[in-house]
């Protein structure tokens, strides 16, 4: 490799492939993390299982397929292996891109990563204490009949627990969302407001998107996902409000 290319630009700033070289070190740690993260679920799996049947109250499951349970843990200890790897892999991020920011932007950046991970965690366990038990009580004792008694498959309640929980860590990033886009003055109260029939439309779309295909998912996560919406009108007010008094 030449001089000119494996030594920093002249203005102090890394090469292209620097960066690459950058992005590739940080993908290898991702991933390495992602892999102890995962060993690390895989042998506390069940404990882990255990934890998400918990909403299920006393229901029993099955399997229905020789290695139906086994891809079912693996499939657990890998979302589990993600998120005991979150903290290094957001560090990775912000080791990545933090050199190209400047102080004011490192700030936001930090901001948003910390209150990203507030609002999610919160989304999750409002879905895990609240949610998952009304949905799992509805579909399993409520919609039960004589003679026809439920049993769930491991596989479909593990995949229905895990997109319920992640669903709702998702959708409850709109405040923040919304925050960051009123910081940059691209929406008003007025403008939240204004569409706000739309925004409905939308939600309920989304809800019926990202939960299992029920209604009471849908109307578990639509409802929260309204009432974030309104919260989020009201920040942009506050917002607003700053920016004219300074």
């Amino acid at each position: 490799m030449s001089d000119s290319v494996s030594k920093e630009a002249p203005n102090g700033e890394l090469t292209f492939v620097e960066h690459l070289e950058e992005l590739r070190k940080r993908l290898i740690i991702s991933v390495l993390a992602v892999l102890v993260g995962t060993g690390l679920c895989y042998a506390f799996i069940d404990e882990i299982v255990t934890l998400l049947e918990m909403p299920a109250g006393e229901l029993d499951f099955i399997y229905i397929s020789p290695p139906e349970l086994f891809v079912t843990y693996v499939r657990v200890a890998v979302i589990g292996g993600i998120v005991v790897a979150s903290p290094i892999l957001l560090f990775e991020f912000w080791r990545f891109v933090e050199p190209a920011l400047e102080k004011r932007e490192r700030r936001h950046l930090l901001f948003a990563l910390f209150m990203g991970i507030v609002f999610f965690v919160v989304g999750v366990l409002f879905a895990y204490s609240v949610v998952l038990p009304i949905a799992i009580e509805f579909f399993a004792v409520r919609l039960s009949s004589e003679g026809i008694l439920p049993a769930f498959s491991i596989a479909y309640y593990i995949g229905f627990v895990t997109s319920t929980l992640l669903a709702f860590g998702i959708v409850f990033q709109l405040p923040l969302f919304v925050l960051l886009l009123a910081s940059l003055g691209l929406v008003t109260p007025a403008f939240l407001r204004k569409h706000r029939k739309v925004v409905i439309l939308v939600i309920v779309a989304l809800s019926a998107f990202l939960t299992p295909p029920d209604v009471i998912s849908q109307l578990l996560l639509a409802g929260p996902i309204m009432l974030l919406y309104e919260f989020s009108v009201f920040i942009t007010v506050l917002i607003t409000r700053k920016k004219t008094a300074s």
